[in-house]
């Protein structure tokens, strides 16, 4: 009896693969064995990165809080103790959004925490 060996399945891995490697550069988008490897990496990279970006982004909207809060002499801390002590509900992301696109509002957030 013949071997079987369903090419049909392994074909179309295969494919599933070397599409998701479009765009490399050189052997990684045309070989099978490199373009397995690089593609794998590269999921790698994009389910820790999904991680990262949340942390990337809570950095960036707290150095437009503290630049906010020392234009009106406060510091990033001082700032979000007194936001807490006062039971100010306003989260980092909307805090950095009034700072950067909205100052006199974000003027107004400090001056009610002050």
């Amino acid at each position: 009896m013949p071997r079987s060996v369903n090419a049909v399945a392994s074909r179309a891995r295969r494919k599933k693969v070397m599409k998701q490697a479009k765009g490399y550069f050189g052997r990684r988008k045309n070989v099978w064995t490199v373009a397995k490897n690089a593609v794998e990496k590269a999921m790698l990279y994009a389910y820790r990165d999904r991680r990262n970006k949340k942390r990337t982004f809570r950095s960036l909207w707290i150095t437009r809080i503290n630049a906010g809060a020392r234009q009106h002499g406060m510091s990033y801390s001082q700032f979000m103790g007194k936001v807490n002590a006062n039971n100010i509900e306003l989260n980092r992301k909307v805090l950095a959004d009034l700072a950067m696109n909205h100052p006199d509002a974000f003027k107004a957030v400090v001056d009610q925490v002050k």
